[in-house]
């Protein structure tokens, strides 16, 4: 901003600045590049996104993971935005989430600002469902139709909370900003909480029996669509399975065979399948590919016999 300054006009500029919260420093900084400057508020005492729900869960410091998997199982996100405040914990929390079958992908200042891009275009496409973020995604990063953004950790800074949360709930939507915290990092919630008057709920995190009974709800579901697409053929094709499931089912030791095919049949479903590859032009056959060469030897040879003899009439 300095450098752009020295190719402005001696005479006054009308200039602006935006920002989505006015902290000292910005402040600061306005006053240095504007004259009397006049603070204009859009959203007057709310600086945080008015539909969107703020929820934390408290959860064991050492437990967080598993506890984010059984949140996304409940809440079900059709997108979200997880962020750390590490890119150590932003690998470490996309590798778990990759590992219990999520489609998960991570962002940090490690990428390259085309990756970056690419990876947030699958987002905006709805090729990806879960993006694990350093405060790299908080700010200038527009991702519509956003559910949910996650806070795996609460942020140092707190306007953090506000740029993050600000990711979801845009342009009218609704949308939901979680944050899992321990006791420490409760404290800290709450201080951010009272500072810009945001109304938290706080939830019980999900047991695993809550967490089984709605995948086995879902799951369900997912299976009788899948029955009521097949043929009479395909029905057939089942009844050789039947008494193999059946005795699957009865033996607790086997059953662990049927739980493997349900696990994969359930996270395949989750995923987003990829594009299929651009279709080609099938290749004609090159037919007589020997005797096209050879005719182009057989030309070649002549024009340099016909050069010859132009060189030796002159």
């Amino acid at each position: 901003m300095v450098r752009v300054r020295r190719y402005l006009p001696d005479r006054a500029v009308r200039g602006y600045m935006f920002s989505a919260t006015f902290p000292p420093h910005v402040l600061r900084l306005a006053g240095q590049f504007l004259e009397k400057p006049e603070v204009l508020s859009l959203s007057r005492d709310h600086v945080h996104v008015t539909d969107t729900v703020h929820v934390f869960y408290k959860v064991p410091a050492l437990e967080k993971d598993r506890c984010l998997v059984r949140i996304l199982e409940v809440e079900n996100p059709s997108g979200a935005l997880i962020f750390c405040n590490t890119k150590a914990k932003v690998h470490y929390v996309a590798v778990v989430l990759r590992r219990f079958g999520y489609d998960a992908d991570e962002l940090s200042a490690d990428l390259t600002q085309k990756a970056r891009e690419k990876v947030l275009q699958r987002v905006r496409e709805g090729k990806l469902r879960l993006l694990v973020a350093t405060d790299v995604a908080a700010r200038g990063i527009d991702i519509p139709e956003l559910s949910h953004v996650i806070q795996y950790e609460p942020p140092e800074d707190p306007e953090g909370y506000i740029h993050r949360a600000g990711r979801t709930g845009r342009a009218g939507a609704t949308g939901r900003a979680i944050c899992l915290v321990d006791d420490l990092e409760g404290m800290v919630l709450r201080k951010i909480a009272k500072r810009y008057t945001i109304d938290l709920q706080e939830r019980p995190v999900p047991d695993d029996a809550t967490v089984a009974g709605l995948v086995g709800q879902r799951l369900t579901a997912l299976l009788e669509a899948r029955l009521r697409e097949l043929d009479q053929v395909q029905r057939e094709r089942l009844g050789r399975f039947q008494p193999l499931a059946r005795s699957l089912g009865e033996d607790e030791e086997a059953s662990v065979l049927l739980a493997l095919l349900l696990d994969d049949f359930y996270h395949r479903s989750l995923q987003i399948p990829p594009e299929p590859p651009a279709e080609r032009a099938p290749r004609k056959p090159d037919r007589g590919r020997g005797r096209d060469r050879g005719r182009g030897r057989n030309r070649d040879r002549d024009r340099d016999r016909d050069r010859g003899r132009g060189r030796r009439s002159r």
